[in-house]
């Protein structure tokens, strides 16, 4: 499932050359910056995204860094105003998108994961998992804000789900299943299945009868759709959650009615 978490590399325009190594500690320093210059911060954000497992220390050297988080977190906030509008650029986009992918990089490693916790950072990118427009700028936002959350519930961590649930995440991951391409859906709902694993998300899932049948519905309505556009992939994540619900009596009940014929 770890390969599913994979974003497209079409997403991020290939910056790197010969001539720009960013494996030597003096690269990844001036890199990281000069993510501070409005010159060069397009730049550092393509090189940085693109190259991120080079360096297993790129996290913490973020993290660390005077200024870095700040930084994304000001590129991030840039289009929040153009989300419900037609002028959300490719461009503008992709730049997002890349500064999205060095918060995944962060929220991976076992030294920062907490403190970008502690620091509420998730919450920034909910409002491009609430969105429903389906152009293809909302589309690359979208997958890869999943892919910061999707990072997270990788992880295992007790308190990255602890996090999310009480976020309310579920309602940003049913939009995603509900109006994102296939493989967002694919990432929604392994965040899905992935909380339900635990057992404070499947209570959580199934305490409430509208949030248990919110999230029956939109794993019905997916695999309906699965008919005329298969996908191998999606189904496994499907059947996976249904298989994790069932192992809870009260959700049983509910599945009874609601299982797709």
């Amino acid at each position: 499932m770890a390969s599913d978490l994979n974003l497209p590399e079409s997403l991020y325009e290939d910056y790197s050359t010969p001539d720009l190594p960013v494996h030597g500690p003096a690269s990844v320093a001036y890199w990281i910056q000069a993510l501070q210059s409005h010159e060069t911060k397009e730049r550092a954000l393509l090189i940085l995204s693109q190259n991120k497992e080079i360096r297993k220390d790129l996290a913490p050297l973020l993290w660390n860094s005077i200024g870095t988080i700040s930084a994304l977190l000001q590129e991030i906030i840039s289009v929040y105003r153009t989300l419900s509008s037609p002028n959300l650029t490719e461009t503008a986009s992709t730049r997002v998108s890349n500064a999205l992918a060095l918060f995944q990089c962060v929220a991976s490693h076992p030294e920062t994961r907490k403190q970008f916790l502690k620091a509420k950072l998730p919450l920034y990118l909910y409002p491009f998992l609430n969105t429903k427009d389906k152009e293809k700028p909302h589309e690359y936002l979208r997958l890869t804000s999943l892919g910061v959350i999707g990072t997270l519930v990788k992880s295992d961590d007790p308190e990255a789900i602890r996090f999310l649930l009480q976020t309310e995440i579920f309602p940003c991951c049913l939009t995603s299943m509900e109006v994102g391409s296939d493989l967002s859906k694919q990432v929604a709902t392994f965040i899905i299945y992935k909380i339900l694993l635990h057992e404070e998300g499947l209570k959580y899932c199934c305490v409430l009868a509208d949030r248990f049948f919110a999230v029956a519905r939109a794993l019905a309505q997916m695999t309906e759709k699965l008919v005329e556009q298969p996908s191998p992939r999606l189904l496994k994540h499907i059947i996976c959650c249904y298989h994790r619900l069932s192992q809870s009596p009260r959700a049983c009940d509910g599945l009874r009615c609601c299982l797709p014929l």
